[in-house]
């Protein structure tokens, strides 16, 4: 593995790291959303760099999941439909009614957080490393 497929996997779990900190918080399921779309950012981004393929400069993780689609399969495409969705919405206040029904709800965020979890590691054990070597 390159080491910037390291530095990617890495930035990805330092969002893991913060949405250990905020997911039981109520107030600020927005910000899990958000987190947990920058860690699967990082993580397919991660695919990218290791097999060598032009990173895009874009936060819209379905182009990349596309881009990577023939190494890694996501089985819930409709959540990661629903992250991509929040991911620039959660940035801004005005906009933060970002369901059909609102702010993300505290199982929203939960979900999300838990999915985010998944995709970084099915990324470390397709790129052969191990999680707890990231954490260091």
């Amino acid at each position: 593995m390159s080491n910037l497929s390291a530095e990617w996997l890495k930035a990805a779990f330092s969002d893991i790291v913060v949405m250990d900190s905020i997911v039981g918080n109520d107030l600020i399921t927005h910000m899990t959303a958000f987190h947990s779309q920058q860690c699967i950012e990082k993580s397919l981004k991660a695919i990218l760099e290791y097999h060598g393929i032009t990173i895009p400069r874009k936060h819209d993780i379905l182009l990349i999941n596309e881009l990577v689609s023939e190494y890694i399969l996501i089985a819930d495409e409709n959540m990661l439909d629903k992250i991509n969705a929040l991911y620039t919405d959660s940035r801004y206040p005005g906009d933060i009614g970002l369901l059909p029904y609102g702010k993300p709800t505290l199982k929203d965020a939960k979900e999300f957080y838990e999915f985010a979890q998944d995709i970084f590691n099915q990324v470390c054990t397709l790129l052969n490393i191990d999680p707890e070597e990231i954490k260091k």
